[in-house]
């Protein structure tokens, strides 16, 4: 049964001094002791203050100062982390070692190899602003749409996962958008995905949020529409499909509305709004084929891991109990006839030392 020491939490940091003590303090004592903090070049006293209070601390190898929480996430876990389990929080005091033991269980137990945090089931007064609130119900909602399923808070930072299953995830953001991308990476990759509820906790007042809204709520949606092309073709292509196809039916519309009551011909604008609808229909027909794909290329994958899983098992359970049977008979009738051969060269050897012995008398 797997405890507290196969945990590795893990804590992406950047200009975090004024709570980086606290909540490596808190994990720890907690009872986890492998908590690792992967600074982003901070500016402040963060890596010493982390040092201090017992974590292990290394620095971002790629990018520069502040290259972002994706990249850092990336490097902990395929570089620095050697436990089987890791406990991803931020290191601004806004989630509970408290919670820890609950993120965990779904994934001791074998229910899931990625656990979400539910920020919305306990959210303190003060720890997400009205507009912040908003945006994430707005990407929730759109997430549920264009991947097909709802996750309640896809945007939470405090995760647990196997490290096994982070590392099939295909992951190439820089930022925030980590979180949205293990998410869409879950789902595509059918990884087993638990939600549970925690507390969260406004940061405290000292402490400065690297959050900008706008910015990283766009680069979230840009995010979410960009990976269904190979998640949700059918969703990505598709929708271009229908927003060609409306472009070019009202372009359409108003050509002939025009010709119909002022009698004025607009050839070009026509012409326009059949090609717009043309390459609609075709957008429509990728989009379908393109899901059709992506369905059989998972059936398939689904199919390859289930063979490959099987073959590991055989492989650990080892050889079956007649050919082991049938290697020790075959290893004791070697040990039988090796012994008769060396019990048949003995008399030899007893005859040459008599005679030895008995010339060297007669000589004496």
């Amino acid at each position: 049964m797997a405890d507290r020491d196969d945990v590795c939490v893990l804590l992406p940091a950047y200009n975090e001094s004024e709570t980086i003590e606290p909540v490596v303090s808190g994990f720890r004592e907690a009872g986890f002791e492998n908590v690792l903090v992967i600074d982003g070049g901070s500016s402040d006293d963060t890596r010493e203050l982390a040092a201090a209070a017992g974590a292990r601390v290394v620095e971002q190898t790629v990018g520069g100062e502040g290259s972002g929480k994706g990249q850092a996430v990336r490097e902990a876990v395929e570089r620095h982390v050697d436990q089987p389990y890791v406990l991803l929080a931020d290191a601004d005091m806004t989630y509970r070692p408290e919670d820890a033991d609950r993120m965990l269980e779904p994934l001791f137990e074998g229910r899931a190899e990625h656990v979400i945090g539910n920020r919305f089931a306990d959210m303190r007064s003060g720890a997400m602003t009205r507009l912040n609130q908003t945006g994430n119900t707005v990407i929730n909602w759109a997430f549920s749409v264009i991947h097909g399923r709802y996750l309640s808070d896809i945007l939470s930072g405090y995760r647990a996962f196997t490290a096994e299953s982070f590392r099939r995830l295909t992951l190439n953001s820089e930022g925030f958008g980590i979180e949205t991308e293990m998410a869409v990476e879950c789902v595509k990759h059918g990884v087993p995905t638990a939600v549970v509820p925690i507390t969260y906790r406004p940061r405290p007042d000292e402490s400065e949020t690297n959050l900008r809204p706008f910015r990283d709520g766009a680069t979230i949606i840009v995010t979410l529409y960009r990976m269904a092309k190979t998640n949700n073709p059918l969703f990505y292509f598709g929708s271009v499909g229908f927003g060609s196809i409306g472009l070019g039916v009202l372009l359409g519309a108003f050509v002939v509305y025009d010709y119909v009551v002022n009698s004025i011909s607009h050839e070009v604008i026509a012409m326009v709004g059949g090609v717009a609808i043309l390459l609609g229909l075709q957008l429509l027909m990728f989009g379908v084929l393109s899901d059709m794909i992506v369905t059989v290329n998972r059936e398939q994958t689904r199919r390859l891991e289930d063979i490959a899983n099987r073959v590991g098992t055989d492989r650990q359970s080892g050889p079956p109990a007649e050919t082991v049977g049938s290697a020790d008979a075959d290893a004791t009738a070697d040990s039988a006839d090796t012994e008769e051969g060396e019990g048949a060269e003995r008399p030899e050897m007893e005859t040459e030392t008599e005679t030895a012995v008995t010339t060297n008398d007669r000589q004496n």
